[in-house]
């Protein structure tokens, strides 16, 4: 059965060559053909979403459209269990925020989807619900923490998954499964009412995501959701790009630097003014965000838990979270005399603050905006790497919690960014890194192997526009639409 894209359901209701029971059962069977498999969408809906289709706006914006929402937001009558066994059996009693707002737009929300316990690594795993495959390799997982929502789209039950993003969790995903995804600017959908797994820390705030298959839909989704776009072709104007073909802590896979390099090429070719430079910035700000993240030595994030016990991944970093100031500056060492040079580097830049701690990294924070307050007036986006890897195996995201460094930029800095699908891994791209013996460089070795036909992104950040959502969405539909990813078929 051929898959409509989310514009499409959305006119054929409007214009009632369609009904909205029509696009539900469509998506109910895919989900029954692939849920075995995928087990993305582990709170479904159907029943419930039979009613919602009754009195659905027809004439709404996204009238009919099905969508997967987040596990973390609120939907009346399904659970908010974080993937945590003792939190199952709450039941919602309404509707967050930006489900309310979507079904307004005629959206019908099909179900929740499964993330990470506690949203806390880029792997959509829990004792609760199960894990999540990627929907083209079971050997891999689809990221996170909306890894759920970008493999029901990939997989094409949903054509649109509503998620969250406070260190990637919306592109990181998106990327891995080669889908489209937008992460407005703060005031665009603020948190959306996503359950805050951190409240006592208010530096950064999660934002509410966007996932679809094609930027056209993303396009019509914000300009349904008023963020001031055109979802029309407007008038050509010549923008200036810059490009970081590394913009992290892991040096990025060949496939990942060549797509970034395609997507430079295409912005080029279409007229805007491309530029590639060196910046050190991403990484720093990645530094920042882990520094800033676990300065609270992860309380909040074990609070959650009480007394059950974490999945090994999550456990590692919580340890490592709360491992005493004292203690780090001699482990660092020791890891260093080791080889393993990027876990010296996060044992430094994470831990428990004291105050005056935290201030230092307010400070740096500072620093950084100003920097990119300065390369806003020389450039209007940046085009650089979503993560360092394609989509990574499974039980390995704690090790490589550095990939998806090349998003904490835009998080740290309240920018908008987005992802889109470019290219796929060759075979001859899977075994090209150098030997090394620090265990995450040597992780991320073995991650490239057997990634051949693994889908990739980029990433665009916005730094200008009115607003820049608009320009981050214009130059990522620029590089869809000269990119050889559609022309790939999916295994």
């Amino acid at each position: 059965m051929r898959q409509r894209s989310l514009v499409e359901i959305a006119r054929s209701v409007q214009s009632r060559s369609l009904k909205p029971q029509q696009v539900l059962l469509e998506s109910y069977h895919r989900f029954t053909e692939t849920h075995d498999g995928l087990n993305a969408l582990v709170q479904p809906y159907y029943e419930k979403a039979k009613e919602v289709c009754l009195n659905v706006d027809t004439q709404g914006p996204l009238a009919g459209v099905p969508a997967s929402i987040k596990e973390c937001f609120e939907v009346q009558g399904l659970q908010t269990t974080l993937g945590i066994s003792s939190r199952c059996g709450q039941i919602d009693s309404q509707d967050a925020p930006i489900v309310k707002r979507l079904k307004a737009c005629g959206v019908v929300p099909v179900g929740k989807s499964n993330i990470p316990q506690a949203m806390y690594l880029h792997e959509a795993n829990n004792p609760v619900w199960g894990r999540t495959n990627h929907p083209e390799n079971k050997e891999r997982g689809p990221g996170g923490s909306s890894g759920g929502d970008a493999a029901l789209v990939a997989a094409g039950v949903v054509p649109l998954g509503v998620g969250n993003d406070l260190a990637g969790s919306v592109r990181q995903p998106a990327h891995a499964c080669g889908v489209s995804a937008l992460l407005p600017t703060s005031g665009m959908l603020g948190n959306g009412g996503a359950c805050n797994t951190m409240p006592n820390f208010s530096v950064v705030s999660s934002r509410t995501g966007l996932i679809t298959s094609t930027i056209a839909d993303l396009k019509h989704v914000a300009s349904s959701l008023d963020f001031g776009i055109s979802p029309e072709e407007q008038p050509f104007t010549a923008r200036r790009i810059a490009v970081w073909e590394h913009a992290g802590i892991i040096e990025p896979s060949p496939a990942i630097k060549r797509a970034v390099r395609e997507a430079a090429q295409a912005v080029q070719q279409a007229g805007h003014s491309v530029e590639f430079i060196h910046d050190t910035v991403s990484e720093e700000a990645a530094w920042i965000m882990f520094g800033l993240l676990s300065a609270d030595g992860g309380r909040d994030i074990r609070h959650l838990f009480g007394s059950e016990k974490p999945l090994r991944g999550v456990a590692k970093l919580l340890r490592i979270a709360s491992l005493p100031r004292w203690m780090r500056p001699s482990l660092a060492i020791l890891m260093r005399l080791l080889g393993n040079r990027i876990d010296a580097a996060a044992l430094a830049a994470t831990g428990k603050r004291s105050r005056r701690g935290f201030e230092e990294l307010l400070a740096r924070r500072a620093m950084v905006v100003a920097h990119m307050k300065n390369t806003a007036r020389k450039f209007d986006a940046i085009i650089c790497p979503v993560s360092s890897l394609p989509a990574l195996p499974h039980e390995t995201a704690a090790r490589l919690i550095a990939a998806a460094s090349p998003c904490l930029l835009a998080n740290l800095v309240d920018l908008a960014a987005g992802a889109v699908p470019v290219t796929r891994v060759t075979e001859d791209e899977q075994a090209c890194r150098y030997f090394s013996f620090d265990r995450v460089l040597r992780t991320a070795m073995k991650a490239d192997v057997g990634s051949a036909g693994l889908p990739v992104g980029v990433q665009v950040i916005g730094l200008n526009g009115e607003p820049p959502e608009q320009t981050v969405l214009d130059i990522m539909e620029v590089i869809e639409s000269r990119s050889n990813f559609s022309r790939w078929a999916r295994q």
